[in-house]
């Protein structure tokens, strides 16, 4: 809309009151989405959760996926929450702890869920000639793209979202002008901790099959090759339904995160692994 001069300044606002309000995301008594769920509840498929949890049983079938590979993401993601002092959830736990943890739906446990809280967040966007004029220093949008995966599709989808994923990739770094290696941070998507490995796949960071080993090196900590979810994510800070994760890229890079800065960083990428998956690349 700003590009096509409809609008000048643009607040993209968002909130909610899920912990407050008591919702539940499976059962009976969920409140989100259509309802269309309950078509699988005589299968035990009666939430989101129970779906990635088939989805990463596959994956681990498939490519020897191990469960310690998901405990390396909540814990490090807990981590980086530690440092942010807006995070929800703060006190970090160690692999052990993280085995020690019930399950949900197995092979997920508690710890691989994102949160349930209250909260709101605001964007402003406006043009890069506005924004320079500005009191804080403007972040720009460098590349965005989108794909869905819906009509015709199964669920969960048997390629965990990488057809539509390379679609948005594509389009991403042919507008950023950059590939993934050119990335200082991330901000990925983690309603569940498979949702990362999915992702890294689906963009581009690691061959299909090899996320696992690939997380378990340190890559996603603060101080490893690509800094992930520096806030904590929706695993530790809240959910936000993405909101919150575009909100810390923008902070990443205008040096604002304080001990959780990521140094110098010129590219975050924000994605998600959905039925519609989206993409962004903020940059100086």
């Amino acid at each position: 809309m700003i590009a096509a001069g409809m609008a000048h300044t643009v607040a993209l606002v968002y909130g909610n009151n899920g912990r407050s309000a008591g919702d539940h995301y499976g059962g009976a008594s969920d409140a989100y989405g259509s309802g269309g769920a309950g078509l699988w509840f005589p299968y035990g498929m009666t939430s989101p959760g129970a779906f990635h949890a088939l989805m990463m049983r596959r994956h681990m079938e498939e490519y020897g996926t191990r469960a310690d590979h998901l405990g390396i993401i909540a814990s490090t993601f807990r981590g980086h929450a530690g440092l942010n002092p807006d995070a929800v959830m703060r006190t970090p736990f160690t692999l052990e702890e993280y085995r020690a943890a019930r399950y949900i739906c197995e092979p997920l446990r508690l710890l691989d869920y994102c949160l349930i809280n209250d909260g709101g967040v605001a964007m402003i966007v406006t043009s890069a000639e506005r924004a320079r004029g500005l009191r804080r220093p403007p972040v720009f949008v460098r590349g965005m793209g989108q794909a869905a995966a819906l009509a015709g599709s199964s669920f969960p989808p048997e390629d965990y979202w990488r057809a539509p994923m390379r679609k948005v990739a594509a389009d991403v770094y042919a507008m950023a002008q950059a590939g993934p290696a050119d990335m200082d941070a991330l901000m990925i998507y983690d309603n569940f901790t498979p949702t990362v490995l999915f992702s890294l796949e689906g963009f581009g960071f690691c061959p299909p099959g090899e996320s696992g080993p690939w997380v378990a090196e340190g890559r996603l900590a603060l101080g490893g090759e690509f800094p992930t979810n520096t806030s904590g994510g929706h695993l530790s800070e809240s959910y936000m339904q993405g909101w919150a994760l575009n909100v810390e890229a923008v902070r990443q890079v205008r040096g604002e995160c304080g001990a959780r800065q990521v140094p110098d960083a010129k590219l975050v990428q924000y994605m998600t692994a959905a039925p519609v998956v989206t993409s962004i690349i903020y940059g100086r």
